[in-house]
């Protein structure tokens, strides 16, 4: 298990990301957050957002809410540069809207 220490604790590792949030429900308590990384640590994600009182609905490990729920955590967009023509490539992948997916309707991803 991973989690925040202070700056400066032995053995531990930088870790940053950004994020905005695209859409917040009130009636479920539910938002929805486009993040991006900057470092690529073990469970980044999870961990920061869960330091800060907001987990991942459905995160068994390191959340509450959504208990019994699949994690609702979805990388659906990869920008990589190919090894050889030095091409960037894009790759995206939208969830089903239904569950706690249906958040993203409305939205323009």
């Amino acid at each position: 298990m991973s989690k925040v220490v202070k700056e400066g604790t032995k053995n531990s590792k930088f870790a940053s990301l950004d994020y905005e949030v695209l859409k917040y429900n009130e009636e479920i308590d539910l938002s929805l957050l486009k993040i991006n990384l900057h470092t690529g640590r073990h469970h980044q994600i999870r961990v920061q957002l869960s330091s800060r009182n907001h987990s991942i609905y459905g995160d068994q490990k390191y959340g509450g809410r959504g208990h019994g729920k699949q994690i609702a955590l979805w990388a659906y967009a990869l920008k990589i540069l190919h090894p050889i023509t030095k091409e960037e490539m894009i790759f995206k992948s939208i969830p089903e809207k239904v569950g706690s997916w249906k958040i993203i309707e409305d939205i323009n991803l």
